[in-house]
């Protein structure tokens, strides 16, 4: 009897030990609609979709983690304390994470800025004259960063909603966000009438799936990437993202006083 027991101890514990490596767990920081956004209990839109749809037909359980901002993702990544996140590939990055071949997203950065306070930009060195707004942790191309790092014009803050805000009184000159993602913001908040975005696009980048080096799915890149090829095949991504703009829209215009 105390045989049985013991093998059924092990089993368990072999059991339990199987589900936890089957457990990804992915970071996002959902500030950026239609991509990831909170509805308040729960973070939605693209990635979160992409995330659980890739890896769920792999046949892992995906964790979302949310945490304070969007370098804290970076970092956890970078560390291995989460396996995943959605991201830009930079050389620095990809000293602690591999980035997946085929693209989940083509994103083009534009700089929003306030119609009352005009700003000129034809390169990117004009915007050293100016004063911008990014969100901790992000990163649009080595030339941009080093920009920012030898002007200093930068004030860094955790919430886009924030960015916008000051762009609209003015406290800052330019904002730099993905075009998609500020029209959703231009188009919800108070005051932002004024807010527009320059036809110049700053950049054009790829949003990728990024895994941990530290992470066991670091392995599993070939399938990865060929099962995202599937995904884009099939149309998933354009239907998730065109399912996501709709479902952000409809949130954002319920009444206030509707639970």
């Amino acid at each position: 009897m105390a045989a049985i027991r013991l093998l059924c101890l092990i089993l368990a514990l072999v059991a339990g030990s199987t589900s936890a490596a089957q457990t990804v767990r992915y970071c996002d920081y959902p500030v950026y609609p239609p991509i990831s956004w909170s509805d308040g209990k729960h973070v939605r839109g693209l990635a979160p979709s992409v995330v659980k749809k890739l890896f769920g037909q792999l046949g892992y359980e995906v964790e979302v983690v949310v945490l304070g901002n969007w370098k804290r993702c970076l970092l956890d990544a970078a560390e291995g304390r989460v396996d995943v996140v959605l991201a830009y590939s930079t050389a620095q990055r990809e000293q602690s994470m591999l980035f997946s071949t085929v693209p989940v997203l083509r994103e083009e950065v534009a700089l929003f800025v306030n119609r009352q306070h005009p700003v000129q930009f034809e390169h990117l060195q004009d915007l050293a004259h100016y004063r911008g707004g990014l969100l901790f942790g992000e990163s649009y191309g080595v030339e941009f960063d080093r920009m920012v790092a030898q002007n200093n014009n930068i004030e860094w803050v955790s919430d886009s909603r924030q960015n916008f805000g000051k762009l609209i009184r003015g406290r800052i000159d330019f904002i730099t966000q993905e075009r998609r993602t500020g029209q959703l913001y231009v188009e919800s908040l108070a005051g932002a009438q004024d807010i527009v975005a320059l036809p110049t696009a700053l950049s054009v980048d790829y949003l990728r799936v990024a895994v941990s080096r530290r992470s066991p799915l670091a392995a599993r890149m070939p399938d990865i990437d060929a099962q995202l090829q599937r995904m884009v095949d099939a149309g998933d991504i354009e239907r998730l993202l065109n399912e996501s703009e709709v479902t952000y829209r409809d949130m954002i215009n319920l009444p206030a006083n509707i639970p």
